[in-house]
């Protein structure tokens, strides 16, 4: 379908002495708004709008037989995906004029969108019966072999080549005879393509039906018709891809792989995915006879890829599915091997449905109840492998966790150990006492300043002498040696060293024991009990949770860091 072929019923009614409405005058004003497109390409969605002003006027007048032609014209300008809204407002249109002849042609629309846009050729058939049957009455011989032209393709689809080609003669007589004629450029554009496509059919029904020198003969006739005519190129396509399945059954691969690339240039431009994907399907199986199985299975996996997106196969290229199985099951990939297997099962229900003539008759590798077995199995394998798998992907997924918690964590002790280094490296007390002034501003103690600095000066000794690493010391036994009482000791803690005396003596006795570990290498060779006696804590877990609490780092990783340290400056002296 071309912008062309669309115009031509236009010019034939016009050669006939049908018009196309009431109107007497020639340049009407429908004609002023389709002048504004009627030069415009295929699927141009641009037009619609101004076609739409079209369909508005005639629904408007009721002029039912321009209304019908506006949608006409919807059909061809719109995307795929619309045009069947506009094919279905056609007929109802159509049905308003009560004129055989126009139904007829909206019902022919109708199954052409069915049978070109969707492939949907049981829908297209009951079309194309329909405008038939009005087709026999009509006056309109070229109208008439347009429609026996579409049921023949239609059962040459399905299967009844022997059908088909009686129509195709036909229609090819017609075509060929009408072409010869000296009539108008756009007549006689129409009638070739009608001649080129019944003998581009004709080649098909021949090639399905095992007489290869027929089906040749007619593709040589076709190729030195249209080649070089640029306005025939969609023809010359097909031609081309009937003589390149030809080369591919006579063992000529490569030529067979060549032809069919050219020809996918020209199919490509009327967006024809079924022969697109017959043309794939014959160069993916060349390659495979030439044994280069990874050149092949890309065109396989387009064939696939169509099935997928329009649920449509043809029946011939369902073997394709049987390759890419056997394929996977020599690279032992049960995974494809499972998906192929759907497809082809899919497939399988697909053709039944759409080609039932066919569907008996094609040869199978596998039959239907053997792939149910093998798909079970195949499943069966893919879940025991599916479930294997994804146990050892659980388990590198906590192993991974384990490592980034681990790494995390050695991370986070590293950072502690260097500012706890830095912090003994600062000072060697690292609970120096504050000077009061700096410590407090307002005391809220009202205790005597001479008691106050007796105190202050007493647990300056008691710090220095290392009092506190004494186990079971209290504030009453402390207050008891400074002779004074607990709760002025209490009170100047609090107030002079700004922590109460339980948390006072654990900040020393761990600020005591961390110099040691860091500056006596003694130390380091303790247990974390001897280290909990050696600095007056008595429980092991209570010292160790207070060296994390005051250093931000358990005892043990602090040790292994050190002993790092020292190791690591060892080998640097032994170096020198």
């Amino acid at each position: 379908m071309d912008l062309r072929s669309h115009f031509c019923f236009v010019i034939i009614a016009i050669f006939l002495g049908q018009p196309l409405s009431g109107q007497k005058e020639v340049f009407s004003s429908y004609y002023l708004i389709k002048k504004q497109y009627e030069n415009r390409a295929e699927n141009d969605s641009t037009a619609l709008p101004i076609v739409k002003q079209y369909i508005d006027k005639a629904r408007n007048e009721k002029n039912y037989i321009r209304l019908v032609e506006g949608y006409q014209d919807g059909i061809f300008y719109s995307a795929v995906s619309n045009k069947l809204k506009y094919a279905d407002s056609a007929v109802f249109a159509a049905q308003l004029t009560k004129d055989k002849n126009i139904i007829g042609r909206a019902h022919l629309s109708r199954g052409t969108v069915y049978y070109f846009n969707f492939k949907k050729y049981k829908l297209a058939l009951e079309e194309f019966l329909k405008a038939y049957e009005y087709s026999k009455k009509s006056d309109d011989k070229y109208y008439h072999n347009k429609v026996v032209y579409r049921l023949a393709v239609v059962k040459s689809y399905i299967g009844y080549y022997d059908e088909a080609l009686i129509l195709f003669k036909q229609t090819r007589d017609f075509f060929k005879k009408e072409s010869e004629k000296n009539i108008h450029a756009n007549l006689q554009y129409g009638n070739k393509r009608g001649y080129y496509n019944s003998l581009h059919q004709m080649s098909i029904c021949y090639r399905n039906l095992g007489q290869q020198k027929k089906a040749d003969s007619l593709t040589l006739i076709g190729l030195s018709l249209t080649t070089g005519d640029h306005e025939y190129q969609q023809e010359y396509g097909y031609f081309l891809k009937e003589k390149g399945i030809s080369e591919f059954y006579k063992h000529d691969y490569i030529s067979s792989i060549t032809t069919l690339q050219r020809s996918k240039k020209y199919i490509a431009n009327v967006d024809d995915f079924a022969w697109m994907t017959v043309c794939n399907s014959y160069i993916g199986k060349s390659y495979m006879a030439l044994g280069e199985m990874k050149h092949a299975m890309p065109y396989f996996q387009k064939v696939d890829s169509v099935f997928q997106r329009h649920h449509f196969i043809l029946p011939e290229l369902r073997n394709n599915y049987e390759e890419l199985i056997a394929h996977y099951q020599i690279e032992k990939n049960p995974l494809k091997e499972l998906y192929y297997t759907k497809q082809l099962l899919k497939a399988d229900s697909i053709i039944t449905q759409d080609f039932p003539y066919l569907s008996s008759k094609i040869h199978r590798e596998y039959d239907q109840r053997k792939l149910l077995d093998q798909k079970a199995k195949l499943e069966t394998k893919f879940s025991r492998s599916y479930m294997l798998n994804l146990t050892l992907v659980v388990i590198a997924l906590l192993l991974l966790l384990v490592l980034y918690i681990k790494f995390s964590k050695e991370r986070k002790i590293k950072e502690q150990y260097k500012l706890l280094e830095q912090k003994i490296l600062a000072a060697s007390d690292l609970m120096q006492t504050k000077e009061p002034e700096k410590l407090k501003v307002h005391h809220k103690t009202d205790i005597d300043q001479k008691i106050v600095d007796e105190l202050l000066g007493k647990l300056k000794a008691f710090e220095d002498r290392n009092g506190f690493t004494e186990s079971g010391l209290t504030l009453n036994k402390l207050a008891s040696r400074f002779e004074k009482n607990q709760t002025y000791l209490s009170a100047v803690i609090n107030e002079y060293k700004g922590l109460n005396f339980n948390r006072y003596l654990s900040e020393l006795r761990i600020a005591y024991i961390t110099d040691k570990l860091y500056n006596d290498k003694k130390y380091l060779r303790y247990t974390i009990e001897t280290l909990a006696e050696e600095c007056g804590i008595a429980s092991r877990n209570n010292f160790s949770d207070l060296f994390f609490e005051i250093n931000g780092i358990r005892p043990s990783d602090f040790i292994k860091k050190r002993r790092e340290d020292i190791n690591k400056d060892n080998v640097r002296k032994e170096g020198k």
